[in-house]
């Protein structure tokens, strides 16, 4: 499973070595889904560790090691997200998720992608970090109790 992780998650994850957003790179260290994420939510991510947690800057670069970081998206496939409709300073980060062909992208930010919460958009949906760490986890339950 492919997860597009929204800056809020990057931050979240960076700040707490704990918790479902840092749950989501064990998983993947687990080979239970992939991360991916785009420059764009990085920097925003970066900037605000600057501002409110700057000794966590290093734990945002451990964890972007990690992930693969994916081409910033074209500006059509921008423009169809602002058309969904999403923020300016947020289109880019669904326009990436989808590009990418993420299955999931990871956001908790319930003000700006609340409206597009659990709904689909071709293979992608939005989801909050809990649900998206269920979903992962309900289908390794899936996939392990087929092998039997």
């Amino acid at each position: 499973m492919k997860l597009f992780l929204d800056a809020n998650v990057l931050f979240t994850a960076a700040y707490s070595d704990g918790g479902i957003s840092r749950s989501l790179f064990n998983l993947a260290a687990d080979e239970r889904c992939s991360l991916f994420t785009s420059a764009f939510a990085v920097e925003e991510a970066r900037r605000n560790l600057a501002l409110k947690a700057p000794t966590k800057l290093s734990s945002l670069d451990h964890l972007v090691a990690k992930l693969t970081v994916v081409p910033e998206p074209l500006p059509d496939k921008v423009q169809w997200a602002l058309n969904l409709p999403l923020a300016t300073k947020d289109a880019p980060i669904m326009a990436a998720a989808a590009t990418c062909a993420a299955d999931i992208l990871v956001t908790g930010d319930l003000r700006d992608f609340g409206h597009l919460f659990s709904k689909k958009f071709g293979s992608l949906r939005v989801l909050r970090p809990r649900e998206a760490l269920e979903e992962v986890l309900s289908k390794g339950a899936a996939s392990s109790s087929g092998d039997e």
